[in-house]
């Protein structure tokens, strides 16, 4: 396969993919609607390699290479006549994939392959939206993409064993591990995480402990990096709930449904960091704190 790779969505997830993919030597053709994201997810790849040098780990030249690898676009027509593999980033939202999978599929090369980076959206359900199913699979990467070093890769119903071979070890070029998944609600690594996560949050609304002490006993005694409510305010909280509403119709099982402080949330516009807000304060540099009580249960 070439090295063609066109990214859709330059937020956090597209914006590590793309880096992943312009460090490992491909062509990366960024797509964006909004200039100004485009313009934000340059910066971010261009701090995060700057991290990088500063470890010890890329040279100046390699990181000036990585950024010419990146040509941005706002117009998707422009992005991928000549793509070999299209990878969408976009936000986790099922109608808004279909149109852009039923747009991808008009405009790209007929041996283009389709990938989307959804991290609980049926597989099968996004390729029915193409002329091209069994060119159509997951490739749920974690976040931060750079350094984070899974692969999920989800076969749909009619996802062919050429394309599933070829996302397979494309992944382990880019340094990444890829595990092979089925494509079921959350697939595995939300399936397990969010309703940890979620119980986390229904803890801290019935008020048997509080954020920091949720956290530190994950932490102290499960040996888990990050605490639930922690991770929760990194992966974001609205993206945690919108995991939540599609495993919980796609299992119709209760134990999937978001706990009500999570849904009050992120009405309230508090999404974790994203927003400066969730469980903890990330506003002006601020150190962490807890989240205003005004959030939870009296």
């Amino acid at each position: 396969m070439n090295k063609n790779i066109v990214v859709i969505g330059a937020g956090t997830m597209g914006n590590g993919i793309a880096h992943t993919f312009a460090q490992s030597g491909f062509s990366v053709n960024l797509v964006d609607v909004k200039p100004d994201n485009l313009e934000k997810a340059i910066k971010t790849i261009s701090a995060n390699l700057d991290r990088i040098i500063a470890k010890g780990n890329l040279t100046e030249d390699e990181k000036a290479k990585t950024l010419a690898n990146i040509i941005t676009h706002t117009d998707l027509k422009n992005a991928v006549p000549n793509a070999d593999l299209i990878v969408e980033a976009a936000t986790e939202n099922l109608d808004l994939k279909l149109k852009i999978f039923a747009q991808i599929d008009e405009l790209a090369p007929e041996n283009c392959i389709l990938a989307t980076n959804t991290s609980s959206i049926s597989i099968t359900q996004i390729a029915a939206a193409t002329q091209r199913p069994e060119k159509v699979i997951g490739m749920h990467f974690m976040n931060p993409v750079p350094i984070m070093k899974l692969v999920e890769i989800i076969k749909g119903y009619s996802t062919s064993k050429e394309t599933f071979d070829t996302i397979f070890e494309m992944s382990k070029s880019l340094g990444k591990v890829p595990v092979e998944v089925n494509d079921y609600p959350g697939f595995v690594a939300n399936r397990i995480l969010m309703p940890m996560i979620n119980e986390a949050i229904e803890t801290l609304y019935n008020g048997v402990a509080g954020v920091e002490e949720i956290d530190t006993v994950m932490k102290l005694g499960m040996a888990h990096p990050m605490g639930p409510l922690q991770l929760a305010d990194f992966i974001g909280l609205d993206v945690c709930l919108a995991i939540l509403n599609v495993m919980y119709e796609g299992f119709k099982n209760p134990k999937y449904a978001p706990t009500p402080l999570l849904v009050n949330m992120v009405m309230a516009g508090k999404k974790g960091v994203k927003s400066g807000e969730g469980f903890y304060d990330y506003s002006q540099s601020k150190k962490a704190e807890k989240v205003s009580a005004m959030f939870l249960k009296k």
